[in-house]
This record gives C-alpha cells, structure tokens and sequence, in this order.
C-alpha cells in the first residue's frame, strides 16, 4: 500500500465521515419474532452507544425520553409568542459567542478539537441519560442498557480534526500525544478521560506530514514531511533544533527511533537512511530494495540489527555496525506492511498486505518458520502489546488483536468507519490510538490484555473471535450482554 497521495496520504481522501455498519453483533445472537421493542433497543445498543459513551447522546437519549420532546413540543406551540420577547437578547448572545470561536488554535492551553471543530472542548457533557434513573424500567434490556451507557469511561473521547491525521505519536512519559497533519502540522494534545486539551500546533513542513516519533527521553520531536525534510522540534520550548531541508531525493514513508540519539527513515524508493541527532550528516545510507520501504525495526536489547520491510515483498536485515545488508529473505508475492517482536525478542511476526502472518526466529531471517492466515483485509499496522499478542489494524477499519505465537484471533478492540492508516501505543501500554481516513483520533483501552497472555488455545482457531468484541470494543457482544438476564 504505497502512500502516492491515494492512499493514505492521497490529496482525494474522502473525509466523509460515513458508519459502514459492520454486522459483528448480529450473528451472536436470535430475535424473538415481532419483539419490535427489544430488536429497537438492541439496534440502540449497538449504533448508539458508541455516541452515547463519547457524551454525544443524541441517540440513547432519544430512546429514553419521548415524553420530554411531546412537553418540549408542547410548550413551543404555547410559547411561541413569548419566544419573539427573548430574540434580540438571543441575537446578542449568539453574536458574542461567534466572536470567541476560533477556527485554528495556535497557542498552548486550548481546548482540543470536538464536534464543533478545532479549538473546542473535546470532552464529554453531561448528558439526559447520566440523571436517569434506570431501575425505574420494568423491562430488564432497557435497565442493562441504561446501566451499560452509563458506565464510566477509561480512556479519553475522541479527536476530531480538520485535516487528515497521517501519523500520531504518544509521549514516552507524559500524557500527550502528536498528531501529524496532511497541511505539514504537528497538533500537541494533552488527554485525559474527561478531555483533550491542544497544547500546541507547529507549523513545520511546507508539504504533508509523513511521521512523527517523540525521541526516547520525550525531549525532542522529530517530524518528516513530503517535502523531503527531517526537523527535530524541542518538545519544552517549542523551537526548532534542527533541520535536514533534503534529507532524502523521494519523500520518507516510515521513520523509527532506533536508540537515545538515533533514528531511522525510509523513503519511497527504497532508500535506507539512519541519522544521528548530534549529526549534521546521515550516519549511513543504503538501498537494498527498489520499492517504497513500509515499516523499520530493531530490538532494544542489542540493536545490532536494523529491520525493514518492503513493497516488493523483501524482509532485509542491516547490520548496524557493519553498515551493510546482512540478509534479505525469499520475495514474497505480497506487500510486507508491517512486523513486530514477540517472546522477549525471540520472535518477529510480519505483517502482509493479503493479510497473512509469517513468524521469522530472530537471527534466521531468510525464510519464515511458521505462517498463519488473518483477517482478509491487508495489516497496515501492527503494535505488540504483550510478549505474545499485538494489535493489528488494516483496510477494513477493524483493529483486531491477536496471539501471534501461536497465531490465534482473539477479538475486536476497536472499529473505524474507514481504512486504518497510523496507530500508536502509550508509554504506559495501557492506551492505542488510531486514526482513519474519516479525520478521527480514537482512543482504546487495552490494559485487559495482561490477563490475556496465560490463556492456553485450541489446536484450530475459533472463527468466531473475527466477530467477538473485546472489553475495549465501543460495541458490545449481544451474548454476554443478555447473559445476565438469561441466568434470572
């Protein structure tokens, strides 16, 4: 999947934002013919409460209060000559609130981007269903509803930008998270899980952003751009402390922080690149294959080695010391988009355009050693998480996590209406935030999995975790949802 401006960095990105709907929750469960009430409340479930739990309760509450909109309609028919009294003092208020909107925050302590665009308060408001008082409800699906919605939230709502989210980065230590935009931005957010407040936006490159990574220490900010230039921000000052203006001949498609000082960069036309923050020059450079180099690698053990993956189907081993190719694997008829290190670095799973998984021993990486089928949809991204499960994420919006040694599909973590293009994890390992092409920075909160990694598998994989969710999915498994009630 090569980022020539169609995808994912096209100039014709559609930022529709358009709900595909996946049908995951349907199959788990039957519906009693002609329960029209119940198939109404499951449906709210599933559609709304996604709305719901991010504070946009518009749905939900429509479900629960029709007698407030009949008396809201009421009065308006009784009140509608008194409304002319207050239409000049409504005027005044509205004009003055148009004044205080701003269209681009450029300062710190700003409120991060919510529904009303950039500059707002992306948080959650109190909502109709937080005062309702759910034992009220005879019907026990309305109360599990009610009490399913109201849950508190553990992780931050979502980011709404302006313009399409390329790659984002958390900070090592900090709760702040970079995000790098298609007009050469780089927006700084605070989160928390009530709000994300836009500390600052840098204007950095005069093209597209490509990649963003905090340094290991959070020092420092390092950005590429389609306009071919590396610059290194200060992440307290805010003041640029470097800048490579052509870094490379063709635009960087993935960048890697390797070690305290070092980096590297990979290009679309196959040109391997490592950099030193105390250098004015590269540290070395090489082209050991001719398609765009999709994703880079090393172990932070020992960091001999320097990892990257290709459009042409090439894994490639670099010897850092030596400065040369050390290996490269068989072709493989597919795109190599993505890998990770599993079993204390003992393990690399790469991550294929056709959805295939190949698991490569560490030091052996001519040929896989084993190899397992995914989902259908191409893996974009892949996050280790846990010593042996990462999640994936890739065309089809769906972010899935899997035990990738041995490879077994464990669930749904989280969904997008559109394809997923960057990915990132917390330096607490507690959060991942994705973004797609529909604008949108959504948070998942996957500390759970620490349970996850003593779970013994079967022999062959259960196909139905492609459509169980999991406790950070917004969506809920209609089976374990109606369990409860099935027990009474």
């Amino acid at each position: 999947m090569k980022k020539d401006f169609q995808s994912p960095f096209g100039e014709s990105i559609s930022d529709t934002e358009e709900d595909d709907g996946e049908p995951y929750l349907l199959d788990d469960f039957e519906l009693v013919a002609g329960d029209e009430e119940r198939l109404r409340l499951i449906f709210a479930l599933e559609g709304g409460m996604q709305n719901a739990m991010e504070g946009g309760a518009d749905d939900s509450s429509d479900d629960y209060s029709n007698a407030d909109n009949q008396e809201d309609e009421d009065n308006k028919s009784s009140n509608s000559d008194s409304d002319d009294d207050f239409t000049d003092s409504d005027s005044d208020s509205d004009s003055g609130a148009e004044r205080t909107v701003e269209t681009r925050s450029k300062t710190a302590g700003r409120s991060a981007a919510g529904d009303s665009g950039e500059g707002s308060t992306a948080s959650a408001p109190r909502r109709v269903i937080d005062d309702y008082d759910e034992e009220m409800e005879e019907d026990e699906v309305v109360k599990a509803i009610i009490a399913e919605i109201k849950k508190p939230r553990s992780k931050p709502p979502d980011i709404r930008m302006e313009d399409f989210v390329v790659d984002l980065s958390f900070h090592p230590r900090q709760d702040i998270l970079a995000i790098g935009t298609s007009v050469g931005d780089v927006q700084v957010y605070r989160y928390t899980n009530d709000e994300n407040t836009l500390l600052d936006t840098h204007e950095l490159h005069t093209k597209s952003v490509r990649g963003v990574e905090f340094s290991r220490d959070g020092r420092l900010l390092i950005s590429t751009g389609r306009d071919r230039s590396i610059l290194v921000t200060d992440t307290e000052t805010g003041k640029l402390t470097f800048c490579w203006e052509e870094a490379h001949e063709e635009p960087v498609y993935t960048m890697s922080i390797i070690g305290e000082h070092t980096f590297a960069t990979g290009d679309d036309d196959g040109v391997l690149k490592m950099w030193d923050v105390r250098q004015k020059d590269a540290v070395f450079k090489l082209k050991p294959v001719e398609d765009f180099i999709s994703s880079i690698l090393s172990n932070a053990q020992q960091q001999k080695y320097l990892l990257m993956t290709s459009g042409d189907g090439f894994l490639t081993t670099i010897n850092i010391a030596q400065r040369k190719m050390q290996v490269q694997s068989e072709p493989y008829e597919e795109e190599l988009n993505c890998m990770g290190l599993f079993k204390r670095e003992s393990k690399l799973v790469v991550g294929t355009s056709k959805g295939n998984c190949y698991t490569f021993n560490w030091e052996q990486f001519a040929y896989h050693c084993d190899a397992f089928t995914g989902p259908k949809a191409g893996a974009n991204r892949m996050i280790p998480i846990t010593e042996q499960i990462a999640v994936m994420a890739g065309e089809d919006g769906v972010i899935r996590a899997m035990h990738m040694v041995p490879g077994r599909m464990l669930g749904i973590v989280g969904q997008h209406a559109m394809a997923v293009d960057t990915m990132d994890i917390s330096g607490s390992g507690e959060l991942i935030a994705s973004s797609s092409q529909d604008n949108d920075v959504r948070f998942w909160n996957v500390k759970y999995f620490e349970d996850f990694d003593d779970i013994k598998y079967n022999a062959k994989p259960d196909k139905r975790a492609l459509k169980h969710n999991l406790p950070s999915s917004q969506r809920t498994n209609a089976r374990d949802f109606f369990a409860d009630m099935d027990d009474d």
